[in-house]
């Protein structure tokens, strides 16, 4: 299978074969073609097997079949950490880099100046870490009113990690929101709990690990 077969447009496939994407994943090729018609998704599969791709490229292809006056968010992606949160904004960068779209990204540690300054400027996908998302949201420096689409990604590291009150209350003001996708590494009780009240009948997919195979080893025993 290629990524064109999944249904991805010329520009999303010139930016992945510039980052050396040849085939699919499993996870991106389960998750990439419901993505694409606004199915919600629940995804199980372990870190590193390319789950930023199966979330981001769906959405860069969707935000720029409509435009919409003003640049506002329409895209929101929530993960735990700034370190995620970074490379999610790379990757969105990377693969969207033929289209006129525009992401940013916030997160605590850091002043919020320089972030609120970019979220004025207008921006189409905005990759957020709970925490200062909420910070921003009780300062009235940004406005989630036109989010279309919303991923929670490693959901269970970021509900493990005492975020729950903040992603369930940050989806409760998401009035307009059309599909929510959630990836993880496990499913824990937790997601699917979210998953339950938030998600509409999503697509599930896991892809199990793959057992790395064992080195043949030749033991010796030297008696002294």
């Amino acid at each position: 299978m290629t990524f064109q077969e999944l249904g991805l447009n010329e520009p999303i496939l010139r930016a992945l074969a510039d980052q050396g994407y040849e085939q699919p994943s499993p996870i991106q090729a389960k998750a990439i073609p419901p993505a694409l018609t606004g199915r919600d998704v629940l995804g199980c599969a372990q870190t590193g097997t390319g789950k930023t791709c199966a979330f981001a490229a769906p959405i860069l292809q969707q935000l720029s079949g409509h435009k919409a006056q003003g640049r506002p968010i329409r895209a929101l992606i929530l993960t735990p950490t700034r370190e995620l949160a970074l490379q999610i904004q790379e990757s969105f960068e990377a693969y969207g880099k033929y289209l006129p779209l525009r992401s940013t990204v916030i997160f605590g540690g850091v002043g919020q100046a320089p972030q609120v300054e970019r979220l004025k400027n207008g921006v189409d996908i905005l990759v957020a870490t709970p925490g200062r998302l909420m910070d921003h949201m009780k300062r009235r420096t940004v406005r989630l009113d036109k989010v279309q689409t919303v991923v929670l990604d490693e959901a269970d590291r970021m509900l493990d990690m005492g975020f729950v009150r903040d992603v369930t209350r940050i989806l409760d003001q998401l009035k307009h929101r059309r599909n929510l996708g959630m990836f993880s590494a496990t499913i824990s009780r937790e997601v699917m709990d979210i998953s339950w009240v938030y998600q509409r009948d999503p697509v599930e997919i896991t892809v199990r690990p793959v057992e790395e195979s064992k080195p043949d080893i030749t033991q010796y025993r030297i008696d002294l």
